[in-house]
């Protein structure tokens, strides 16, 4: 097909197909288009979405408006069968084509995957052009430059003509040595629902991302997480939450708002409400919705947050705490600001230390937040750990503002948080960017689930009990209520 250019423009083949190779140096997704029509084409928008997103990160001008610093951690969530690890592999052969000397890590769910990517990439590059096909383009037509090096053939580690190293292909139970990467490429790390909601695994994938992975990327490094959202605390939750500043998500669900696919030459609607009618839901809601297997019976939802409090309306500073009663449980205590009936919280501390830990630190954190009214669980050790406190409180830290109540929690654990989870929901409200000040407490809170078994409900159990104080349901002793200062004599 003929270009329709400007008026005495060359439109002979050779000339059009200089011009196409021209503009695909530049745009990453003409680059697609040209190299794999059949695959990326124009009409098909969500790779607009994709490639730009991608070309944007790359050169810096993905821009968080709160920083004003570029995103360095691109996350993009989308189904299966979108070419999710394909798209990356020939973002990675444009790549070298800007920059050759640029170094690449790519990590997988394992090592038959990460070499699979590597191939892709390895053939593409080496790839060749058809004689008398002015429609065909290689990474060579429009890079000739980028070569594989004579006689690196390793698949899972290898490097283009004039760099000492390009390209290392691992996994999360590999090791990445004697590399540095400019861009690194995390391709599914989770490989099904049930390693969803494998506590241990997500945080053996999450222990290699900081410790292994992250320590190998250099200075300005751009790290592309692509995946199929599988649970919260998934990589991708993960670094939303402990990074927010940093990250930029892309999130494609597979149906538009009214249930239609949003490719339809891809995935047709008639053939992706039959897959919805057919898998199970939660299956359905992760592939192709990006909800997380353990968000659609996540018990809370997401919670109101506040920025300042006026301290001229505060009522009552309380604190519920409820103690390990295990080996394996956590302590959580909340402290909290309450004004009309609604607990501002302004400290969580939730941790699974010993007591000789827990009991000085629990005293200091009541004093550090003013608390007046404090309640402590007694069941299993709780009276021990509150007279404890009681006495860190009254001789080490001269605090005697504060009363401490230890009672005996008689009613159902799991009832009453059920029974409260509307009330945690309206009354407690949470500081600004309490998910990454209390990055353990909010995983544990986001995923209980409403059935089935939890691994934890301390968190849960102490969000309940603090509204039980709020309300009026628990109640402990009281010294003095805090009130305008002018009635305080202040």
């Amino acid at each position: 097909m003929r270009d329709a250019g400007l008026k005495g423009q060359d439109d002979s083949p050779q000339s059009v197909r200089k011009r196409k190779i021209e503009s695909g140096r530049k745009d990453f997704r003409t680059y697609c288009n040209l190299r794999n029509p059949d695959f990326f084409r124009p009409e098909r928008a969500y790779q607009d979405d994709i490639c730009r997103t991608m070309q944007a990160a790359y050169e810096k001008r993905l821009i968080n408006e709160t920083t004003g610093k570029p995103y360095d951690i691109l996350i993009i969530n989308e189904p299966p069968g979108f070419g999710k690890s394909y798209t990356a592999s020939t973002f990675i052969t444009w790549v070298y084509g800007q920059n050759p000397k640029t170094q690449v890590i790519s990590v997988s769910y394992n090592q038959t995957l990460s070499l699979t990517f590597s191939k892709t990439i390895r053939e593409a590059i080496n790839d060749k052009e058809i004689e008398g096909d002015p429609d065909y383009f290689t990474v060579g037509s429009f890079f000739p430059g980028v070569k594989i090096k004579y006689g690196d053939g390793a698949m899972e580690r290898w490097s283009l003509e004039g760099s000492y190293m390009s390209y290392l292909a691992t996994s999360f139970d590999g090791s990445i040595t004697g590399m540095r990467g400019h861009i690194g490429i995390i391709d599914d790390p989770i490989k099904n629902d049930k390693e969803a909601v494998n506590d241990n695994r997500k945080e053996e994938i999450w222990s290699f991302y900081k410790n292994t992975f992250q320590s190998r990327m250099l200075s300005g490094a751009l790290v592309i997480v692509i995946q199929t959202r599988w649970a919260t605390d998934d990589l991708a939750g993960r670094l939303l939450a402990e990074f927010p500043e940093r990250c930029y998500e892309l999130k494609l669900s597979a149906v538009d708002g009214d249930c239609k696919s949003i490719c339809e030459d891809l995935y047709s609607t008639e053939d992706l409400r039959m897959k919805k009618a057919t898998l199970d839901e939660h299956i359905w809601l992760a592939n192709y919705e990006q909800v997380p297997v353990d968000k659609k019976g996540a018990l809370y939802g997401t919670f109101k947050t506040y920025d300042v409090i006026d301290p001229d309306k505060v009522e009552r500073i309380i604190n519920y705490t409820d103690t390990a009663d295990e080996g394996t449980d956590y302590l959580c205590s909340i402290s909290a600001d309450v004004i009309a009936g609604y607990g501002y919280v302004k400290d969580v501390y939730y941790t699974d230390a010993a007591m000789e830990e827990t009991e000085p630190e629990t005293a200091r954190r009541l004093q550090l937040s003013g608390v007046r009214e404090a309640l402590i669980e007694s069941n299993n050790g709780g009276r021990g750990f509150a007279r404890n406190v009681i006495r860190i409180l009254r001789k080490k830290l001269k605090c005697y503002r504060c009363m401490v109540t230890w009672f005996t929690q008689s009613k159902n654990k799991r009832t009453r948080i059920l029974v409260n989870a509307t009330n945690v929901m309206e009354q407690v409200i949470m500081p600004e960017g309490w998910e990454k000040k209390w990055p353990e407490f909010a995983r544990h809170v986001k995923k209980y689930q409403r059935k089935g078994k939890n691994d934890h409900d301390d968190a849960e159990d102490c969000l309940t009990g603090l509204v039980e104080v709020i309300n009026g349901e628990v109640k402990g002793r009281k010294k003095a209520r805090l009130g305008k200062k002018d009635r305080l004599g202040m």
